[in-house]
């Protein structure tokens, strides 16, 4: 190892963690630079690596949806945050969420032990650092929430402006504060089971909420700061102001369920998910907030079930930062005013956890076959990670983070039902990831 290629990876999130790993178990030397505990954001609460400070579910496990397929990708390439999530899962239906704080304590655990990885707590400010002195390559890893300093340090390489975005995350609720004699366990069209609370309204309950959304306070943004917001991620009381029925349509359809109270389907319906393997605190599905603390105690509050919950953890605003990656990212991540600098994770334009390690692990792979002097190429578009990559270099008037969605992929080209037409792409993607995996080994030979 001492005479191993050297790679500095700064930020310690997803995708620094999943990079770090890939290159190190291709025998390549990394120092994990971390500013936490030493430097702390809005968002974090502790100085764990991978720590989530959204939501704990890496969303949907059904095989034939595209982060579903992404998943699979990830696995088969030895993702550390796959298996990670698989040993801390908590009951979400047939989604995959994790008991947060057991699954940052064991990336960080996994992480810290694993040889070749040295973990460094302190601030990285610029990439003239001295501590960046003897890496070869660099990967900045820094997530949404970089930094400023380093943020104006890549705004400097990169030779345009950043772009940015807010986003929104929920509150979190004490389970044991929440009135069961209004709420009740169930998933959609699966009554029986208890993977989720729900609090239903009536159309008049529904009503007071609703206005209350709209009279709500709200955290201002800095006066330097213009707020865009991404699709995925919108504040519930943004959602609000496109109409009384948005919500309704949306992260509030009752669509699904019956009120055993009543025997008939509600009104409204705010699902709560489990962020604990006990279900001691419940995540409200679809409420990522910029209401002021009081305003969302006061508001939330009004939903049945809601009367007196107490609130773990309020939900709060932040900037994430991303690159015009179209402009200036190469193919291979790498900036393209610095070659020796490659970007991954969040920074890139992708969107969400799974997207985030999938394209730091993609870095760390990519990165170790060009140390060790091979090829490898990207999987092709019609697989999750192909797709997903390509992404990141398809031109756009204004370039925006993406999910992984099937409608990054080629069509399909031939005609097919609605209804079948997940599946199909589905069944292309494995096929072609297969296919891409035996012919390229996924740059895990040695």
């Amino acid at each position: 190892m001492e005479n191993s290629p050297q790679v500095a990876i700064i930020g310690g999130g997803l995708a620094g963690c999943e990079c770090a790993l890939a290159l190190a178990r291709a025998g390549i030397g990394v120092t994990l630079f971390e500013m936490r505990p030493e430097c702390t954001t809005p968002a974090h609460r502790t100085a764990d690596l991978a720590e989530l400070v959204c939501s704990n579910s890496f969303r949907s496990n059904a095989a034939d949806s595209a982060v579903g397929c992404l998943k699979e990708e990830m696995r088969a390439l030895g993702s550390l945050s796959m298996r990670v999530a698989a040993g801390t899962a908590v009951p979400a239906g047939k989604a995959l969420a994790v008991d947060r704080a057991l699954f940052s304590a064991e990336m960080t655990r996994v992480v810290s032990n694993t040889p070749g990885i040295r973990v460094e707590r302190r601030e990285i400010t610029g990439f003239d650092d001295s501590a960046l002195q003897n890496a070869q390559r660099v990967v900045l890893a820094a997530g949404p929430l970089a930094s400023e300093a380093i943020t104006l340090a890549l705004q400097d390489l990169a030779g345009e402006s950043h772009l940015y975005f807010y986003d929104a995350i929920a509150p979190v609720v004490d389970g044991a504060s929440i009135n069961m004699q209004v709420a009740f366990w169930g998933a959609r069209y699966q009554p029986e089971d208890s993977d989720y609370l729900n609090c239903p309204m009536n159309r008049d309950e529904y009503s007071v909420f609703y206005e209350a959304l709209l009279a709500g306070q709200k955290a201002l943004a800095h006066n330097f700061e213009q707020e865009r917001h991404f699709e995925g991620c919108m504040p519930i009381e943004a959602l609000a102001e496109r109409g009384e029925r948005t919500l309704v349509f949306g992260p509030l359809k009752p669509v699904g369920f019956d009120d055993p109270r009543t025997g008939r389907r509600p009104f409204a319906l705010l699902q709560l998910r489990a962020e604990n393997l006990n279900r001691s605190m419940f995540n409200l599905v679809g409420c990522q907030t910029k209401l002021l603390y009081e305003e969302q105690a006061r508001i939330f509050r009004l939903v049945p079930g809601l009367e007196q919950a107490e609130f773990v953890r309020f939900g709060s605003m932040h900037r994430n930062t991303f690159v015009n990656a179209p402009k200036v990212l190469a193919p291979d991540l790498s900036l393209r005013a610095a070659p020796h600098i490659r970007l991954a994770g969040q920074i890139t334009g992708v969107e969400g956890y799974v997207e985030s390690a999938a394209c730091g692990l993609w870095a760390g792979l990519l990165l170790a076959a060009e140390l060790r002097g091979q090829a490898l190429p990207p999987p092709p578009p019609e697989t999750a990670l192909g797709a997903l990559l390509s992404h990141l270099q398809t031109p756009a008037k204004r370039f925006q983070p993406s999910n992984i969605q099937y409608g990054l992929m080629p069509e399909l080209g031939e005609r097919a039902k609605k209804a079948s037409r997940k599946e199909l792409y589905a069944q292309r993607a494995r096929e072609h990831f297969a296919e891409w995996l035996e012919k390229t080994g996924g740059g895990q030979g040695e």
